[in-house]
């Protein structure tokens, strides 16, 4: 099977070396994506903020796919503080249908540009 590198302007630009997402198949890899604007590449101010970001620039990706967040069916988070796991499980609710996607939280000591989140996720589309 061949790869196809997808990307989309609604999502912050790839600030290293890797693709915003990779399609094999049907199959969707997400990379992961941190609180940061697309328009301006600056990071949100706030947990609450970034995790709102990391969730919209997920949607713009999956969308630049065919899909939406509900054709995850893994996420991995990654905190800076599992303090907040909470405020990922409520923002996740408001932006996914039930049944959600398989799961894992990660706490880590840094991320990307001082982020306090990131998610990254594997997408199978119909």
């Amino acid at each position: 099977m061949s790869k196809t590198i997808l990307s989309t302007p609604a999502a912050p630009a790839a600030i290293g070396t890797y693709s915003q997402a990779v399609q094999v198949g049907t199959t969707v890899y997400l990379s992961g994506q941190i609180g940061l604007d697309p328009t301006t590449m600056t990071l949100e101010e706030g947990i609450d903020a970034q995790i709102e970001r990391v969730l919209t620039n997920l949607q713009a990706v999956t969308q630049a796919a065919g899909g939406s967040l509900n054709d995850l069916v893994r996420v991995t988070v990654y905190l800076t503080d599992l303090a907040h796991f909470s405020k990922v499980n409520e923002a996740m609710a408001r932006h996914l249908n039930s049944p959600y996607p398989a799961r894992a939280a990660v706490g880590v000591a840094s991320l990307p540009r001082g982020a306090l989140v990131e998610m990254d996720g594997i997408m199978v589309l119909a």
